[in-house]
């Protein structure tokens, strides 16, 4: 089951929506596919920065479900950089004991791209010192519909759902830490798009400016010092409140 520490200060679950690759190449006069790679760059950075910090779990959103309306040279090359992307990671992944998972669908991407994932997911499943989350063809409405259909395919239920049920059919389940303590997204849009609706009920949300390409180490360690100074109550009062 799922829980917290109402004073919990900890940050165990990282996620990032990396935006505005394609903003950060329009302004430079480069093609969106560059601004692509700078920004997978980026991130695999602040992923390594973020392991070193000691958090467990980091969840990146590589393409949302709603991303397929994009061009479609643009969606072919980003499913070829995801390939490259796991291949690279991969190494990492072994020699320091992470485990990857995809969270999403695998029935809509390429054909290449769902085996690719398949068997990284198999090589790592055995690791558990940290986790590293990828969402691709992922939606969280999306995700609710399929944790329900899950239920009904998995459960054999003669009484209602429980909290327990339901997280069980998530595409976290089985993860240590899914409840997400911080979300982090570039480029300054102030919203979360649906990413992990269930896991985020009360994570803290700090929306950068700058754009992925932009977001150093730098910037990703100023943004743990302002998380270290936000008071965490889940709904609780707060501890400085005395009725």
């Amino acid at each position: 089951m799922i829980h917290q520490s109402m004073q919990a200060k900890a940050l165990n679950h990282l996620a990032i929506i990396p935006d505005g690759n394609r903003r950060w190449a329009k302004e430079k006069g480069i093609p969106a596919i560059e601004g692509h790679r700078r920004g997978a760059k980026a991130l695999l950075a602040i992923a390594r920065a973020a392991r070193n910090k000691g958090i467990h779990t980091f969840t990146t959103w590589g393409f949302s479900s709603e991303n397929w309306a994009r061009d479609m040279q643009e969606v072919s090359y980003l499913m070829e950089l995801f390939i490259g992307l796991l291949k690279e990671h991969e190494i990492e992944a072994k020699q320091n004991s992470i485990r990857i998972i995809h969270l999403g669908r695998k029935d809509r991407i390429p054909e290449k791209l769902a085996k690719e994932i398949e068997r990284v997911e198999d090589e790592t499943a055995n690791f558990s010192k940290h986790v590293f989350n990828i969402c691709i063809d992922y939606g969280g409405q999306d995700e609710m519909l399929r944790t329900v259909n899950r239920i009904i395919d998995n459960e054999q239920l003669n009484t209602p759902i429980t909290k327990e049920i339901f997280e069980r059919n998530l595409d976290t389940k089985d993860q240590t830490h899914p409840i997400v303590d911080l979300l982090i997204r570039t480029s300054g849009e102030q919203r979360t798009s649906g990413l992990l609706p269930y896991q985020m009920a009360y994570a803290e949300l700090y929306f950068e400016q700058s754009y992925l390409p932009d977001f150093s180490v730098q910037k990703f360690e100023e943004v743990l010092d302002w998380y270290q100074n936000r008071e965490r109550r889940f709904g609780g009062n707060s501890k400085n409140t005395t009725t």
